[in-house]
């Protein structure tokens, strides 16, 4: 017999206002590094966040704009230098 799971295990598991406010905080800080891996994990957690019928749609909706503006802001900045490395 499986033992039962914690009950912080599973709260966490289908606790969607987490992946909301993760989703927001990876895409924010992926307009300023790492955009090639947050942006698109900002993306993927707002979407999930969302299946899963968060109340919190709004900080879903904000962390998907954020993950493709990481995005954008990467194709710009690599048409502009020709690499994918920010330079100051």
């Amino acid at each position: 017999m499986s033992r039962p799971v914690p009950e912080t295990a599973q709260t966490w598991r289908r606790d969607p206002y987490s992946l909301a406010a993760a989703s927001f905080v990876l895409g924010l800080v992926g307009l300023l590094v790492f955009n090639l891996v947050l942006g698109p994990t900002a993306v993927v957690l707002g979407l999930v966040a969302l299946h899963r019928g968060t109340t919190h749609r709004h900080r879903a909706y904000l962390g998907i704009l954020l993950g493709a503006t990481d995005l954008i802001v990467l194709a710009l900045v690599t048409a502009a230098d020709h690499t994918v490395a920010w330079h100051i």
